[in-house]
């Protein structure tokens, strides 16, 4: 069984910062892509960010040069912090993890719970 948990999220003025994180859990499992998508009220989820457990990233063009991803592989743990926020970052932001069970190396995708950011103008 594995378990994403998020945390990190809510209000914020536009110009201001959050930090979201979010640990996976599950015995006999590795992780390897991370990442955070979001959905704001009415569209499509959307990615916004994955981090390969080499640490390589990749970004959606809307957030380019303002959000940065890391993670924390002895932890399972990925981060995305989020600067110059705008109204348009407003949405629910999810987690997402590739794990990998050791034991016959199936691939599963796992999605966290959400979080709510909300960037007032």
């Amino acid at each position: 069984q594995v378990h994403l948990t998020e945390s990190g999220g809510g209000l914020v003025q536009a110009g201001g910062s959050l930090r979201l994180s979010c640990a996976a859990s599950g015995n006999g499992f590795w992780f390897n892509a991370m990442g955070w998508h979001r959905q704001a009220p009415g569209k499509q989820r959307e990615l916004v960010a994955s981090i390969t457990s080499g640490g390589i990233a990749n970004y959606a063009d809307f957030v380019k040069g303002r959000f940065t991803i890391s993670r924390d592989n002895a932890k399972n743990t990925v981060y995305l912090q989020m600067n110059s926020l705008k109204p348009e970052d407003t949405a629910v932001y999810y987690c997402n993890a590739r794990g990998i069970r050791v034991v016959d190396v199936s691939v599963s995708d796992y999605w966290g719970q959400g979080t709510q950011v909300t960037v007032s103008s």
